[in-house]
């Protein structure tokens, strides 16, 4: 999955065209955010820093890129020292981020970004789509945490997910976020998630005797033996196992009424004297079964949630967005603002302060207010500060902040809001650049009227 360097859109390419021709190099900031919450999202964990750092230090343009480049009708009179200088480029700007696994809210910065502005923005594209990804799938999964309670889940979502890639990140995002591991081996193997599998209905279609599918499943993995049993009768399969003494561990339920087999399986294995087996059920589950399956009592040991997590299904995309937020020429920096309904943005380089009583979002070189710096520094001219954390350290962070938040955030259906509140000096930054922006859209004879 390395990432390549015309994984962007078009128009960020030849706005870089644009620029390199009127000979503009100043540095500009971009922040990366989101404008606001799902009506069930009380709010979104961030995901997905880990992809974006490591794409930005390894951007490159290879000959074959350029080469197509420089065949595309768009870019035929395009100077040939633009495709020099993208043959040169890589990144060498600042980065300051929210670790990963932490709960964010409506226009607090994820990613802040200040670079060169050819380079700035080509990386939007590619920027948006690793963490809009990694933070829904990670939102999604903290709310099947919390319908869970103290029940593992696990991800089973691959073969449903947009692709493979997908799938891996979709695995990583939840495990961060709550999930106990994934049955995806890439996402073990790249990224350290535990993997875990039963078999599929057609092992057990293969054998005349369903008792022999079982028995010969048992022998290849006597340690590690879960049994789907709904193949046909979840019942009288149960009654099998405590018959003929079939070794398990556990069993898969994958179809039918979930709550009510549960019941009835437990019962024939605590009455055959199996009390050990525990019960896995998976099937169409999202975080509002799990929590109707748990407030019914269900003896359910262990949830699988396939499509519905890996595809953040009632959800299926993050409205994040990147942001020019300051333009930094050789004498002073000056701060855009977008004025647009439904789309107005905060200027300036901002921190974000995490206390008892909510969030500050402040300028970030005004005075700190009270509370936590959320934004760290990752990369500095280009070059990562400290290593990546291992993943299971940011899920265990994750799964504290998480555990932080009021009741009421966290709350499946009709969130209580998270209280976030500005400085007065960004909301006089504010007011200043939109007096700014709105003299700027005047036609001369406005500006010119008394």
């Amino acid at each position: 999955m390395n990432a390549s360097a015309l994984q962007t859109d078009l128009y960020q390419l030849t706005m870089g065209a644009a620029l390199w021709r009127a000979g503009i190099e100043r540095e500009v900031t971009f922040e990366l955010f989101t404008r606001r919450l799902h009506p069930r999202r009380g709010y979104w964990v961030a995901a997905g820093l880990e992809q974006a750092l490591d794409y930005l230090r390894g951007l490159r343009f290879t000959p074959e890129q350029l080469a197509y480049l420089r065949g595309l009708t768009v870019f035929r009179d395009t100077d040939p020292g633009y495709f020099d200088a993208l043959s040169e480029l890589s990144f060498e700007g600042e980065v300051w981020a929210v670790p990963e696994g932490t709960p964010v809210f409506p226009y607090e910065p994820l990613l802040r970004l200040r670079a060169p502005a050819l380079v700035a923005q080509l990386v939007e594209t590619r920027l948006l789509a690793t963490i809009n990804f990694q933070t829904l799938i990670a939102s999604k999964a903290a709310r099947v945490a919390e319908a869970a309670g103290e029940k593992a889940f696990w991800e089973f979502g691959t073969r449903r997910a947009h692709g493979p890639e997908a799938g891996e990140l979709a695995a990583r995002a939840a495990y961060l976020a709550g999930a106990a591991g994934t049955s995806n081996v890439e996402a073990g193997l790249r990224f350290g998630v535990p993997v875990a599998g039963t078999f599929a209905h057609a092992w057990v279609m293969q054998f005349a005797e369903e008792d022999e599918a079982f028995r010969r499943y048992a022998d290849a993995f006597p340690e590690h033996t879960t049994l789907l049993i709904d193949t046909y009768d979840t019942v009288a399969a149960a009654r099998r196992i405590v018959a003929e003494g079939l070794p398990c561990q556990a069993v898969r339920l994958d179809s039918g009424d979930l709550g009510e087999l549960a019941r009835e399986v437990r019962a024939v294995f605590d009455a055959g004297g199996r009390p050990e087996i525990k019960i896995v059920a998976s099937s169409d589950l999202d975080e509002d079964r799990i929590a109707e399956l748990e407030a019914a009592g269900a003896p359910i040991d262990v949830y699988g949630v396939g499509t519905a997590l890996a595809t953040s299904k009632d959800l299926p995309a993050l409205g994040g967005v990147y942001k020019l937020v300051a333009v930094h020429d050789a004498r002073e920096t000056w701060h855009p603002v977008k004025l647009a309904d439904g789309k107005r943005s905060w200027p300036g380089a901002k921190q974000v302060y995490r206390g008892e009583a909510g969030d500050v979002l402040a300028l970030a070189d005004e005075p700190a207010p009270a509370g936590r710096p959320l934004l760290e520094r990752a990369l500095s001219e280009g070059q990562l500060l400290r290593p990546h954390p291992p993943l299971a350290e940011v899920r265990a962070r994750c799964r504290e902040a998480l555990a932080a938040l009021p009741a009421g955030v966290r709350r499946l259906a009709a969130p209580d809001p998270y209280p976030v509140t500005r400085t007065p000096a960004l909301v006089a930054l504010a007011e200043d650049a939109r007096r700014a922006a709105e003299a700027r859209s005047l036609t001369p004879s406005e500006r010119s009227d008394p």
